[in-house]
């Protein structure tokens, strides 16, 4: 997982919790099955003689291919997750994901206006949350999810402990 040109050296990254892949695997398969349901329905259409337009190979191939699209999607779920990291400096909260496009984000908690915990349907039942950091940019977009419930409330303490003592300084 190591890539020198985003890794800042000696960060040790914690990992988000493995029952995150349920999560994701949730918001696939509803996701996919609403997709495919509906860009099945013209071939539904034409063979029950309803539509004479599209061509019966169109509308074969593009369900056909949505569902290969997803099937790739499904092999890539546990990979993400598990290159999503974070890891907590002094000065700073680092956060790491993606495989393909790698991305490491750096919120200095100086610039914390406040850290929420949210939770959906899936992540309760599987005692997990998403910590969500609002800074002074609209632009920025950290969040990390699949924390374990515990964590993400410790983390959601400390981290506002330590920009309300970063803001003092200032």
């Amino acid at each position: 997982m190591h890539t020198a040109a985003i890794d800042p050296p000696g960060i040790q990254w914690l990992r988000v919790s493995p029952k995150y892949v349920t999560v994701r695997l949730v918001e696939w398969a509803i996701g996919n099955v609403i997709t495919i349901g509906l860009f099945s329905l013209p071939l539904l259409f034409v063979e029950l003689g309803w539509w004479k337009w599209p061509p019966l190979w169109l509308a074969v191939a593009v369900p056909a291919a949505f569902l290969l699209l997803a099937l790739w999607r499904l092999v890539l779920i546990p990979r993400q997750v598990r290159a999503i990291g974070y890891a907590e400096r002094d000065d700073d909260l680092l956060i790491r994901r993606g495989i393909f496009f790698q991305r490491t984000m750096v919120v200095p908690y100086g610039r914390m206006q406040f850290v929420d915990v949210a939770v959906g349907p899936v992540e309760r039942l599987l005692g997990l949350c998403t910590l969500k950091l609002h800074t002074a940019s609209a632009g920025t977009n950290a969040h990390l999810p699949g924390l374990p419930a515990a964590e993400g409330a410790r983390l959601r303490e400390q981290l506002s402990a330590r920009g309300e003592a970063r803001l003092a300084g200032l």
